[in-house]
């Protein structure tokens, strides 16, 4: 049995309203078994490897891909399965946590920007600008206290996040027409299936250093959570810059989504490996001349 993942069925635009209480967090197996799937990734990797040198010895374009979600939705794995096998030499991946005080003397999105792809590279980034909306949305005093705005742009919310929401699709829109394009996840992950994860982190004690006691408080604001990033979604998905919605309760369905986003975007560059002209295959010819005296042949 063939099974084929519908891209569609995951990509949101910004032609539609997203409404997450409709997003599944589980579809059907996408795989046949074990084997199958694992063939499945086997595939992808090498096509993924292959996709990204060829973007590499290009150098025209960028890829920044952007992975959102609640704790434990499974980003540090689907990263870790998805690029595994991908020659480092052009990907680069950036991990953003609680920020630094020199980052909070920046705007918010200085420290982002920093670590932008250049060209020929994929750059990956667990986290991002969006926690700017989502945690920063939970926790307002983020904002009015700890990032030291002045107090005079604070004073109403909902316009700073309509602002921030404007300022990271202009940023998108921005870095389209300069060639990097941007994909972005939110592993979608049920509020069962992530308690489940966060048990087995605290039982296993090759996991522990992954949990945090702040994920568990954190839980308590799930439906503020479940709205910022509808919110997020809504304001910020763009055909140039789409969001992709994954169920994220299988981790394998997951990284197999993944993987074909990814690949099938790379396909969409027009992109080939520099042909070398006469001159340059004359040159080459010489050195090969070179290197056959060098072994005395």
């Amino acid at each position: 049995m063939k099974l084929k993942i519908d891209l569609d069925d995951f990509e949101w635009t910004g032609k539609k309203e997203f409404k997450i209480g409709n997003a599944p967090t589980r579809i059907p197996d996408l795989y046949e078994d074990e084997e199958d799937y694992d063939a499945r990734m086997t595939k992808f990797r090498a096509e993924l490897d292959e996709l990204q040198t060829m973007m590499y010895a290009h150098n025209r374009y960028g890829l920044l891909v952007i992975f959102q979600a609640l704790d434990a939705a499974g980003k540090d794995g689907t990263i870790k399965h998805v690029m595994s096998g991908v020659n480092p030499f052009g990907i680069k991946i950036h991990n953003f946590k609680r920020p630094t005080d020199d980052e909070i003397d920046h705007d918010f999105l200085w420290r982002t920007n920093l670590r932008l792809p250049e060209r020929g590279t994929i750059t990956i980034f667990n986290r991002s600008y969006y926690e700017e909306v989502l945690i920063a949305k939970i926790h307002p005093e983020i904002l009015t206290e700890s990032q030291r705005i002045p107090a005079e742009l604070t004073d109403d919310l909902d316009k700073v996040w309509k602002q921030r929401y404007e300022d990271m699709a202009n940023l998108e829109r921005y870095l389209h027409h300069n060639g990097i394009v941007v994909l972005k996840f939110f592993l979608n992950v049920s509020k069962k299936e992530q308690a489940e994860r966060l048990i087995e982190r605290i039982e296993d004690s090759l996991k522990n250093w992954k949990f945090e006691e702040q994920d568990v408080k954190e839980r308590d604001f799930w439906d503020d959570y479940q709205r910022a990033y509808q919110d997020a979604i809504n304001a910020t998905a763009t055909g140039k810059a789409p969001w992709y919605v994954v169920p994220a309760d299988d981790k394998k369905n997951m990284r197999l989504i993944v993987s074909n986003v990814i690949i099938a975007k790379l396909k969409e560059f027009k992109m080939n490996f520099p042909p070398a002209d006469e001159t340059r295959r004359a040159k080459l010819q010489t050195l090969i001349e070179t290197i056959k005296k060098q072994n005395g042949e």
